[in-house]
């Protein structure tokens, strides 16, 4: 399902692995790769992330510079 906010086009799916549920809300521009690595670290909305520190992200592996790009730019323009 793809949700559409002030903030562009939203990837939104609900996923289910091992018994659990994942929920993955990105901006565009967010990579797989990068959802399961935000997943993994505990992470399944962007708003979790208006406190963390982008340098922590920038070490998960599967995410990449354009996915960092696309998340600080959608956490500016949700302040």
């Amino acid at each position: 399902m793809l949700v559409i906010l002030q903030l562009g086009i939203i990837n939104r799916e609900s996923t289910k692995k091992k018994g659990r549920i994942y929920m993955e809300e990105w901006p565009k521009g967010v990579a797989k790769p990068a959802i399961r690595a935000l997943n993994a670290a505990g992470y399944t909305q962007l708003q979790q992330l208006k406190d963390v520190d982008l340098a922590k992200l920038k070490n998960l592996h599967g995410m990449g510079p354009k996915a960092l790009a696309a998340i600080e730019t959608a956490l500016k323009e949700s302040r």
